[in-house]
């Protein structure tokens, strides 16, 4: 669940940029990503973490970005593109660095030695891969809306909501699947 609240900020940008517009859509989500932080930061028991930490610097940076780069004139998919691209860009630098995001949500739940074993590890992977591969077939749909802009918007919306739900299957799914083939 924490980590679904984790792209609470990104919910929050879509529903206000469509709305209000792009730069009130990204304040939004800086704002609800500093929330985030800060709940972590306050609460002993909790760790900051590399995707909701990247997410408030993504939004902020935008944020103050937007207006010297004219991004009252950047079209939703022009502002779509920079966020699902930083926050894919979020997700492999969380691999890259031998830390997949996922590890953190699953540091809060799991003991230990659950955590330490390369079994959990790979899994934690494999789930951090799925939600790349989403971000970036969100990013790819951006990109071409943004430079032929005559594609429908429902195959946008299609191909968002196809990623999302395929990640979060995945990640409901994976798991169970890989305690279930191990434990015979």
């Amino acid at each position: 669940m924490n980590i679904l609240l984790a792209f609470a900020p990104f919910i929050v940008f879509v529903i206000i940029e469509r709305a209000v517009g792009a730069l009130e859509g990204l304040a939004a989500g800086a704002f609800v990503s500093a929330g985030l932080v800060l709940r972590d930061w306050l609460n002993p028991e909790r760790r900051l973490k590399l995707l909701e930490t990247g997410t408030l610097l993504l939004f902020t940076g935008l944020t103050v970005y937007a207006p010297m780069a004219d991004g009252e004139s950047w079209t939703i998919a022009e502002t779509r593109l920079r966020v699902d691209g930083g926050l894919l860009f979020l997700v492999l630098l969380s691999i890259a660095l031998r830390r997949p995001f996922t590890l953190e949500y699953a540091r809060e739940k799991e003991p230990d030695y659950v955590w330490r074993s390369r079994r959990f590890m790979r899994m934690k992977y494999a789930v951090a891969a799925a939600w790349a591969l989403a971000f970036a077939a969100m990013a790819a749909t951006d990109a071409l809306l943004a430079h032929h802009p005559r594609p429908p918007q429902a195959i946008v919306i299609a191909v968002t909501v196809a990623a999302l739900a395929g990640a979060m299957k995945f990640t409901a799914w994976y798991p169970d699947r890989v305690w279930a083939t191990t434990s015979r």
